[in-house]
């Protein structure tokens, strides 16, 4: 079963869709997270103050920072963005 991507808040969503809006390819790079959560666009989890979620690539230096809820098949997003902004 694919997972259903949602993300924790609005400026977080309003933030992805501008990144998908310029970047056409980001949308496939999307569909094949929700497929592999775990896998897909280099996908790896996190340490330090950011353990317990994930991260993969969705561009040159755009990453997604999210957690997967297997028993609802969810990928809560949390943050978009580059690497020094999706840090904090």
């Amino acid at each position: 079963m694919v997972y259903l991507l949602t993300t924790i808040n609005r400026k977080t969503e309003k933030i992805l869709a501008e990144y998908t809006f310029i970047r056409h390819d980001i949308k496939e790079k999307l569909d094949r997270l929700k497929e592999d959560p775990r896998r897909a666009n280099g996908a790896h989890p996190l340490h330090g103050k950011l353990h317990g979620k994930w991260s993969c690539w969705l561009g040159s230096n755009i990453r997604l920072i999210y957690t997967i809820d297997d028993n609802k098949k969810l990928i809560i997003i949390h943050a978009v963005g580059t690497h020094k902004f999706t840090n904090t």
